[in-house]
């Protein structure tokens, strides 16, 4: 084992894919100066600086994936994704569709997306439901050194488009990863702490309010199963079902809005297959339904937190939860 950050993991990711496979290639806004290790080892024929332009960075990677090549794309922030829609969706994942399967698109697209940096909304939005809405893509956003190693080298061996998510705020964390191959595969989450009480499903930053919350409940007797999806699209539907079965009681949380997010997914599969193992509703502890602020206490209360999930969890445990609304939080309901 390695204690790395996570920014470095991704960078390991890459360079150990690059060396196993001459098809695979980075560019995108900053890529050579911020990886310069990359550049310093394979050149700067597989490793380029781009202009600020989305549309045309991901343009240039669905051609390069369709003669062959395996381009990694770093858009830098979320938002700026929204500037090269038209690549990513109607052209990366419906074209495969289209083609009959005669033609693949490995490509993955990296942006930094999350509270923590107090950027501002112009930087700063949480569209990964976007994109496990738009069919032929799929969509990671791993919480761990270890497993932002794994998926990436799986994301890039892929022969579809991988919508890559990075927490800002967790570039810099550090924690242990495996040397040499180490794989994640899409699509398979990860029970981070065993519990019987009730279960907390969340992705990315928010797990570490779940952890956290997980925590101060078992302080009380609490003990919550603590579910990371990391893969949004292919998304464990097994996992989740298998929890919510075993608890009966499900807190869903995610920092992007609430309407239409994951965690209504999660809450309809569960609505839909999992009724009758339910003891209480299923709740959501997301951030209000407006665009991120620049303040630093006020991500704080933007972005779901830990104590909220406790009320959330408690509420859920009472003996009226079936039959009354539980108290709202701010981020809850």
């Amino acid at each position: 084992m390695q204690n790395l950050t996570i920014n470095d993991a991704i960078g390991q990711a890459i360079a150990e894919e690059m060396r196993r496979d001459p098809s695979v290639m980075m560019f995108g806004e900053g890529v050579a100066t911020k990886r310069h290790e990359l550049l310093n080892e394979f050149g700067a024929r597989r490793i380029r600086n781009t202009p600020l332009a989305e549309g045309i960075i991901a343009g240039a990677a669905v051609g390069a994936s369709t003669m062959g090549m395996r381009p990694v794309i770093d858009l830098l922030f979320a938002p700026f994704m929204t500037l090269a829609m038209d690549e990513l969706v109607n052209s990366a994942g419906k074209l495969r569709y289209m083609s009959g399967g005669q033609f693949r698109f490995p490509l993955v697209a990296m942006a930094m997306t999350g509270t923590g940096w107090t950027v501002g909304a112009q930087h700063n939005h949480n569209l990964e439901a976007w994109f496990v809405h738009s069919p032929g893509l799929k969509v990671v956003m791993p919480s761990t050194a270890a497993d932002f190693k794994g998926l990436m080298k799986s994301a890039i061996r892929d022969d579809n488009p991988v919508l890559f998510f990075i927490e800002m705020a967790m570039a810099y964390e550090t924690g242990e990863v495996p040397e040499g191959e180490h794989l994640v595969p899409l699509g398979k989450a990860a029970v981070r702490r065993a519990g019987n009480d009730l279960t907390l499903i969340s992705y990315g930053k928010s797990m570490r309010a779940c952890e956290t919350a997980a925590s101060q409940l078992a302080e009380k007797g609490v003990f919550a199963e603590v579910i990371d999806l990391r893969s949004l699209k292919p998304l464990d539907e097994d996992a989740i079902l298998a929890s919510a079965r075993k608890t009966g009681r499900v807190v869903v949380v995610h920092e992007a809005n609430r309407m239409c997010g994951v965690g209504a997914e999660i809450a309809a599969i569960l609505a839909e297959k999992a009724f009758d193992s339910l003891k209480a509703p299923v709740l959501r502890i997301t951030s209000p339904d407006v665009p991120a602020p620049s303040s630093y206490p006020l991500e704080l209360a933007f972005a779901p937190q830990a104590d909220a999930i406790v009320a959330a969890a408690e509420s859920l445990l009472a003996p009226t939860a079936m039959t009354s609304r539980p108290v709202l939080t701010a981020n809850a309901g």
